[in-house]
């Protein structure tokens, strides 16, 4: 349930936006976390969209954080049984931000990780200060329309960040280099939740988008290989939008669901959670950003450049260079069991990339960020 009128009566200075898809939930929680035991009395809203989104973020909720306050957004909208977690059919969010503004203007600050809630600073600039926290560790998607500018501080991992950031116009001064918050989320899922032996676990985990993604040419193929093999046990996980894309994928994998050596997942929160990337002992994949998640404790990798992928070569900044690139699928296998071998030539480069890519990833990432929208109220 939400908030009740008589806790709401004061008001907050410091609102979060939840207003998108799950994956958001793991790089904002641990600062909310973070703020909350910081300032423990001072309110805080988290303004939620669906009954999905509340039913997820009650669970985290204890007595740390008698001060985080769930708000439901105006239009908030009722869901049936969605699995806890999962992706629910999202409310448009211009519609939901137009009446909500009127009462975010009433915090100091406001912290959000997508950028159409960017729109209220950029038509409101007289309203409280935005803070944009970035979500994954791959490059970011930039508007053209220069919301992104309107924030008063973007919340960036690394150094990497800050110089793409820099190139797209941001100034240097709205710039933080916090850490990686995410890392400091705890899985839902271990690997004993899932497999009852000691083989090496795969993750395949491709991206959602088409034109950065091996599933379209070659997804189909790949589950049927990692199915009939029995050296990996196997995790099926690709992005949870694909689904929204490819609607006979849930059909692919229901076909090897059964098998003991498989596990395969269609949408649930530990996608998106970091629990696959911290169990896995080898990632198959192709541009998602969770290699870099991944990478974080360096393993063996497996990169794939299908003929219908259009995303950055390993000359333009690609991940390739972090294990064997396989661009004929006929080659896959072989990649597969030579990988594990061969991680001494790539294991540098990987440590690099992720310390580049990351920055911080201890505890302090969320603190830093917490205390950075402390330091936004007080300027």
């Amino acid at each position: 349930m939400a908030a009740p009128a008589r806790m709401i009566a004061r008001r907050a200075e410091i609102a979060f936006l939840f207003l998108g898809e799950m994956l958001l939930a793991p790089h904002i929680w641990p600062i909310i976390d973070a703020l909350a035991r910081l300032r423990l009395g001072m309110p805080i809203d988290l303004w939620v969209s669906t009954s999905a989104h509340e039913a997820l973020i009650r669970d985290w909720l204890g007595p740390a954080h008698s001060n985080v306050r769930l708000r439901r957004a105006p239009g908030f909208h009722h869901l049936g049984d969605i699995a806890k977690g999962h992706n629910p059919p999202l409310p448009s969010k211009l519609p939901i931000l137009a009446r909500l503004a009127p009462r975010l203007l009433r915090a100091r600050v406001v912290i959000c990780a997508e950028q159409t809630s960017l729109w209220i600073p950029r038509i409101l600039p007289f309203g409280p200060r935005f803070i944009f926290t970035v979500h994954g560790a791959g490059p970011l998607n930039y508007n053209p329309d220069g919301r992104l500018k309107c924030a008063y501080r973007v919340l960036v991992p690394s150094g990497l960040h800050t110089v793409e950031h820099l190139a797209n116009g941001i100034l240097a001064e709205r710039i933080v280099e916090t850490g990686y918050a995410k890392a400091s989320f705890a899985p839902s899922l271990k690997r004993t939740d899932l497999f009852g032996n000691e083989r090496p676990v795969l993750l395949y985990a491709p991206h959602w988008q088409r034109h950065r993604s091996s599933w379209w040419d070659w997804g189909r193929e790949i589950v049927r290989l990692l199915a009939m093999q029995d050296r990996f046990n196997v995790i099926l996980a690709p992005h949870q939008r694909l689904f929204e894309r490819d609607p006979g994928a849930r059909a692919v994998l229901e076909e090897v669901r059964a098998l003991p050596h498989v596990h395969a997942d269609d949408g649930s929160f530990a996608m998106v959670d970091g629990s696959y990337t911290a169990m896995a002992d080898m990632y198959l994949g192709d541009s998602s950003s969770q290699i870099v998640e991944f990478l974080a404790r360096p393993r063996p990798c497996v990169l794939l450049q299908s003929p219908g992928m259009a995303w950055r070569t390993a000359d333009q900044g690609g991940y390739q260079r972090c294990g064997e690139t396989v661009d004929r699928i006929d080659r896959l296998w072989s990649a597969i069991e030579d990988a594990a071998g061969r991680h001494a030539d790539y294991r540098a480069f990987q440590e690099d990339f992720a310390r580049q890519a990351l920055g911080d990833t201890s505890a302090e990432a969320p603190l830093r960020a917490a205390r950075e929208i402390l330091a936004s109220m007080a300027r």
